[in-house]
């Protein structure tokens, strides 16, 4: 069976690069449109991974981050950053709300799925 990723990011063509790159890889994929959505979902199934950006409407990337946290489901599934955030002071908050790990956009293919087969296999 294939693993599952949510990936949550307000951006259409972000949203479907990943997506596409990933069901390319074999995993599933579920897309959500904002923190919120994300959220929703993650509550509604289960996932072995979840991509966040950090800047969107109604929930933003580090919020969603501990929201997920909080839930007994989510404490040690992986949850990677995939935003333009790339200073340090924005890593340390996202490693303190419970980030697995952290890319920065634009993300090259090869790597971003590097690192899902690292953190999910």
């Amino acid at each position: 069976m294939a693993k599952t990723i949510l990936t949550v990011d307000d951006s259409p063509s972000i949203r479907q690069m990943v997506s596409f790159t990933l069901k390319g890889a074999g995993y599933s994929v579920t897309e959500a449109v904002d923190g919120q959505d994300g959220l929703d979902k993650a509550r509604a199934g289960t996932f072995n991974l979840i991509f966040t950006d950090q800047n969107m409407p109604r929930l933003d990337g580090l919020s969603l981050i501990q929201q997920l946290r909080a839930l007994p489901q989510y404490r040690s599934v992986p949850i990677l950053m995939l935003t333009t955030e790339s200073s340090d002071a924005m890593k340390t908050q996202g490693r303190a709300a419970g980030a697995t790990g952290w890319l920065v956009k634009p993300f090259d293919p090869q790597k971003l799925l590097e690192v899902v087969r690292k953190v999910i296999g």
